[in-house]
């Protein structure tokens, strides 16, 4: 494996110029000091929206995103998911293979992170079946493909889910149609392309860069002008190649990403993902984000976490480093609670 210091220098292509200065609100690099630790577990309500508070939009897949959502629905005005729906495997797999949708199983998990606590669908859509011909899927997956038979239209059939389950903030796809998630993979020479979510997550040849295919897949019509007038962007953690790149590969998502008026905070993994990201400390992590085309402004990550920050490093890149309290008490999961305050903090 070459070493991990090679990330993003070569291997990604290269970033698109940045938006005008009018349209971009950076504080100075440089770094500030460590945010004011919140007790873990704190019990905010899970309500929302808040009147009067920020809107937030939060992009990326899987558990990542979903912990995300659950943070900022407690100090949220509004706040609008964009998923990726690149996935390939488990449920999601069986029925986009079967009936050609965009995967659900993302998108079921935000929609339940955004639910209401008091309602049983909350429960039922992460339900799963045993035996059968139903066999491992999610009962959440399944309602979310026969809305869309019945409306002929998947983000129709989002908004219904969304109000079955009383969600406190939007879920969109990052695109309409289904993609492929192919990757470049491997050392100098050797390096190869690597077709499907789940190939790539499980690749043990390093991850240079990801596409989606086809490339220039449409995004949904209401995620750009979400994007675009939003106070706050989050780059939710969670899987970085398989669940956050594949959305920053969408063109019209970059391109909103680079006009937004509000502040992109990146907010980084705890700890490796094993094979995924092996190797890769926080600043790499943050280089990849940025060498597939995404604008970032802060970069929040743990303090004292697993995964080193070159706060130097980080600053020449032109984002600020923040450093927080933000991990459970296991340290291997973010604490909600502790993450609103921090991502607040940044508003």
């Amino acid at each position: 494996m070459a070493d991990e210091k090679d990330l993003g220098q070569n291997d990604f292509s290269k970033r698109p110029a940045p938006a005008p200065a009018s349209t971009r609100t950076r504080r100075p690099t440089g770094g500030r000091r460590p945010l004011t630790p919140l007790a873990k577990g704190d019990p905010w309500p899970l309500g929302g929206p808040l009147p009067g508070g920020p809107a937030v939009v939060a992009l990326g897949g899987g558990h990542g995103l979903a912990m995300a959502l659950g943070a900022a629905r407690r100090y949220a005005g509004s706040v609008t998911a964009v998923v990726s729906v690149a996935d390939d495997g488990g449920s999601s797999g069986r029925l986009r293979k079967v009936h050609d949708v965009p995967a659900p199983g993302d998108l079921r998990r935000c929609l339940v992170a955004l639910a209401a606590s008091d309602t049983v669908w909350r429960e039922a859509f992460e339900h799963r079946f045993r035996g059968g011909d139903l066999d491992g899927h999610a009962l959440g997956n399944l309602i979310i493909v026969g809305l869309t038979q019945v409306l002929g239209d998947f983000g129709r059939a989002l908004e219904e889910a969304g109000r079955l389950l009383e969600c406190a903030g939007r879920v969109l796809p990052a695109t309409t149609d289904p993609v492929v998630l192919t990757a470049d993979a491997g050392d100098g020479a050797e390096t190869g392309r690597v077709e499907g979510q789940v190939a790539v997550s499980n690749s043990m040849d390093r991850i240079r860069r990801v596409h989606i295919v086809p490339e220039d897949a449409k995004a949904h019509p209401d995620v750009t002008s979400a994007i675009e007038m939003a106070d706050q962007v989050i780059l939710a953690p969670g899987s970085l190649f398989t669940s956050l790149a594949p959305v920053l590969c969408v063109p019209a998502i970059r391109e909103a990403l680079a006009v937004t008026r509000g502040r992109i905070v990146h907010v980084c993994n705890l700890q490796p993902q094993v094979p995924e990201t092996l190797g890769l400390d926080a600043t790499d992590h943050l280089r990849a984000v940025l060498d597939h085309g995404a604008r970032v402004d802060t970069f929040l990550y743990h303090l004292g976490g697993d995964l080193a920050a070159d706060e130097i490093a980080i600053g020449a890149l032109g984002v600020e480093p923040v450093a927080a309290d933000i991990a459970g008490s296991n340290g291997h999961v973010h604490d909600p609670a502790a993450l609103a305050k921090a991502l607040e903090g940044l508003l």
